[in-house]
C-alpha cells in the first residue's frame, strides 16, 4: 500500500500504530516537504476536522517528515492563515547606524584639535559644543556613550583621517627583578636596608647600611657619611667581603641608593642575583627592617650623629659589633608547620634559637657554601676566642668609648 492511498483518519491511525504497512519516500528538500504537507492538509480538509482528528494528522506529518511538533504546528498555522505553505526567506538588514560617517569625521577633527583627550573629556566637549555654543552638528555626538566613542575611534574612516605621530619615548631599563627571593635553605641571599641617624639643624646624620642573610641571619653593618655613589659603592663591596660564605642574592627595597646602574653592574660582575621588593608587599624586606630596630637602633640609638664620625663608627662595626652579633648573640629561627588546611605557618620555638654562626654550621654540607680560603677551623677561632659574656662586655665598653669620643670632640668643635 502506498502513502497516497491513505484517505481516511482511521487509515492514518492504523499507520501510526503500526498495523498498516505503508511504503513512502521522504522528500530530500524543503520545497518538496512543504508541498507534501500542504497536500495532506488539503486532502484531509484539516480546517474542518475535530480536535482529535487534527492531532492524528499532526502525528502523521511528524512521522513522515521527521520535523518536530513545533515546526509542524508553525507550518499548519501558515496554511490556515494564507491557504498555502511556502518557505519564507529572511532578509537581514543589520543594525541601523546611529552615527554617520560625518559624525566620525567630526569626532576625528575634534580629537585633532584637542590632542585626543580621554573618552569622558571628549564626551563633555561634545555636550558643551551643543548646549553652550549651539553647534548643532554635535547633536548626535552629544548623546554618545564613552564606550561607543572609543569604538568610533577604532573605525577605519577615523583612522584614515587621523595621523598621529608620537614623540620617541625613552625605554625603561629595569634594574633588579621585582620579586621575593627564595633562598631554599641556602646561605648567601642577603637583604639590605638603610638606616639614617637623624637630622639636626638641617645637617644630615650618618647612614648605616644593614645587610642580613636570610637563612643564617649573619649580619653586617657599614656606616657611611652619605648614600651617594662615592660612599655607598665601597661600603657595599666591604660588606659583601665580610660574609664568610659566597653571596648569591642581593635584595633591597626600591630606594634609589640601590636601584641604580652602578649597583646593578657590581651585582652582575659578581654573578649575584639582584632583586627588589614588590609593590604593596611590605614583608618582602621584613628581615632587614626588623634588624634595623633590634640591632642598629638598639645599639646606636636614634639621636643625630654628624656625618664626620662615619669612619669611626664603621671601625666599631667591623671590629666589635660584627663578631658579637654573629658569633655570640642568639636569634630566633622560624620553623614552618603545615596545618590541616595545607597552609604554611611559621613558629619560633625556643629550641630553634641559636647564633647565626651556629645556624650556618647546622646547614647540611655547610662547608660547601664558604668562600675560598675560609674554613670552619678559622671561623671557630673567632667564635670561641671569647665567651658570650666577654664579647658583650667588650661591646659595651667599646660602644661607650665610641660615644664618649664623639661627644667630647663635638664639644670641642662646638
Amino acid at each position: 500500500m502506498n502513502i497516497n492511498d491513505l484517505k481516511t483518519i482511521e487509515q492514518l491511525e492504523q499507520f501510526l500504530t503500526g498495523t498498516q504497512s505503508i511504503a513512502f519516500l521522504v522528500a530530500s528538500n524543503k520545497k518538496d516537504i512543504y508541498r507534501d504537507i500542504q497536500r495532506t492538509l488539503v486532502k484531509f480538509r484539516y480546517a474542518a476536522l475535530n480536535k482529535g482528528s487534527k492531532g492524528v494528522v499532526v502525528c502523521f506529518l511528524i512521522k513522515i517528515t521527521g520535523y518536530s511538533r513545533q515546526q509542524i504546528t508553525r507550518l499548519i498555522k501558515q496554511y490556515c492563515d494564507t491557504g498555502k505553505i511556502e518557505r519564507q526567506q529572511r532578509i537581514y538588514q543589520g543594525f541601523e547606524r546611529l552615527y554617520t560617517a560625518e559624525d566620525i569625521r567630526l569626532l576625528a577633527a575634534l580629537d585633532e584639535r584637542h590632542n585626543t583627550l580621554s573618552g569622558p573629556a571628549t564626551k563633555k566637549l561634545c555636550e558643551r559644543a551643543l548646549t553652550i555654543f549651539k553647534q548643532t552638528q554635535y547633536q548626535r555626538l552629544a548623546g554618545i556613550s564613552v564606550a561607543h566613542l572609543y569604538n568610533l575611534r577604532k573605525a577605519k574612516s577615523y583612522l584614515r583621517q587621523r595621523y598621529t605621530f608620537e614623540k620617541t619615548r625613552p625605554k625603561v631599563a629595569h634594574i633588579g627583578e621585582r620579586k621575593k627571593p627564595r633562598a631554599n635553605g641556602e646561605p648567601g641571599f642577603i637583604r639590605i636596608d638603610t638606616v639614617h641617624q637623624g637630622d639636626q639643624d638641617k645637617q644630615k646624620g650618618v647612614y648605616h647600611i644593614n645587610a642580613v642573610d636570610e637563612v643564617t641571619q649573619f649580619e653586617v653593618v657599614c656606616t657611611v657619611e652619605k648614600i651617594s655613589e662615592q660612599y655607598l659603592m665601597p661600603a657595599i663591596e666591604q660588606l659583601l667581603d665580610c660574609f664568610p660564605f659566597v653571596i648569591k642574592g642581593f635584595h633591597s627595597d626600591n630606594g634609589s641608593e640601590y636601584i641604580n646602574y652602578k649597583v646593578a653592574a657590581l651585582m652582575s660582575k659578581l654573578l649575584i642575583e639582584f632583586t627588589k621588593s614588590r609593590s604593596r608587599q611590605t614583608n618582602d624586606n621584613a628581615l632587614a627592617e626588623s634588624k634595623n630596630g633590634s640591632v642598629v637602633r638598639k645599639l646606636l640609638g636614634y639621636a643625630h650623629i654628624p656625618q664626620r664620625w662615619a669612619s669611626l663608627i664603621n671601625t666599631f662595626n667591623h671590629s666589635t659589633l660584627f663578631p658579637y652579633i654573629n658569633y655570640h648573640r642568639p636569634c630566633y629561627f622560624p620553623k614552618t608547620i603545615t596545618d590541616s588546611k595545607g597552609k604554611d605557618k611559621k613558629t619560633y620555638p625556643y629550641e630553634c634559637m641559636m647564633t647565626p654562626y651556629d645556624k650556618l654550621k647546622s646547614i647540611e654540607n655547610a662547608k660547601n657554601y664558604l668562600k675560598p680560603g675560609i674554613t670552619f677551623e678559622i671561623l671557630d677561632k673567632i667564635a670561641f676566642n671569647q665567651t658570650d659574656d666577654q664579647a658583650a662586655e667588650e661591646l659595651q665598653k667599646e660602644r661607650s668609648k665610641l660615644f664618649k669620643s664623639i661627644n667630647e670632640r663635638d664639644l670641642k668643635s662646638g
